[in-house]
């Protein structure tokens, strides 16, 4: 063996997804974030009902969620780690700051963008004077340790019926810096994340005054940030256990 590959060999290597999740997770402790975990097994209420998911909304569908037997218990595998926030706030009183990493599962066709079983990292903040204008601070920290200083990001409005309003977040093009190219569409912009203002009714649901406290709510899917950064085409590479792909990291 030569020199060059025992090296290599002895080398650490990071898988892309844990490295993502280390980066934002410490990235959002030294903002004063706590880590916050929670369970994999969820019931109906935690997953939809408590985050003001109407009953006839597409994501409870059997092409969504993963509902387990027997039916009648109406538990599932989550599809986002939203749940985790909710049983947060449930047992502790504000202000607080939580960040929630964790998998996810989609009932969804597998292929180069999409998977089965995914990773969220998502994060809570509420307190007295909580704005938007402190949650692009926080998403731009986040994203400048990930993709570099010279990131910019601009928010959308977007709809998701737990945060009112609510913004989607597009990063300009780490490729082509906003010129345009077929990474981005040609429009120098790449859609990154969800977030917004948590919406009253959940706050108010988990037994927190919305007349008096308030807060924003984020999330971030960890393979599509991963094939960002990285550069990977394929986001089933993350999960085929080849280590010539581990060894590139």
């Amino acid at each position: 063996m030569q020199k060059d590959d025992k090296n290599n060999q002895n080398k650490k290597h990071t898988h892309p997804i844990t490295r993502i999740i280390q980066d934002i997770v410490s990235t959002l402790a030294d903002l004063g974030f706590e880590v916050a975990l929670g369970q994999e097994i969820e019931d109906e209420y935690h997953n939809f009902d408590a985050l003001n998911v109407p009953k006839d909304h597409p994501a409870r569908d059997m092409q969504d969620t993963f509902w387990l037997k027997p039916l009648s218990a109406r538990k599932l595998l989550r599809t986002q780690t939203s749940d985790v926030q909710i049983r947060f706030m449930e047992k502790n009183k504000p202000p607080f700051r939580i960040v929630s990493p964790g998998k996810v599962f989609r009932n969804e066709a597998t292929d180069a963008t999409h998977e089965v079983q995914f990773h969220q990292v998502e994060g809570l903040m509420v307190g007295k004077d909580v704005s938007l204008a402190q949650l692009k601070g926080v998403l731009e920290t986040v994203l400048k340790k990930l993709f570099g200083d010279d990131v910019q990001i601009r928010l959308r409005p977007g709809y998701f019926p737990f945060v009112e309003p609510g913004v989607e977040i597009d990063m300009i093009c780490s490729k082509c810096h906003g010129t345009g190219c077929p990474a981005c569409g040609h429009n120098g912009w790449i859609e990154v994340l969800g977030a917004g203002m948590v919406n009253p009714k959940v706050l108010n649901g988990v037994g927190i005054d919305s007349r008096e406290w308030q807060g924003f709510a984020f999330g971030m899917g960890v393979e599509r940030l991963a094939m960002l950064k990285y550069g990977i085409d394929d986001v089933r590479l993350l999960y085929s256990g080849d280590l010539r792909f581990g060894e590139q990291f």
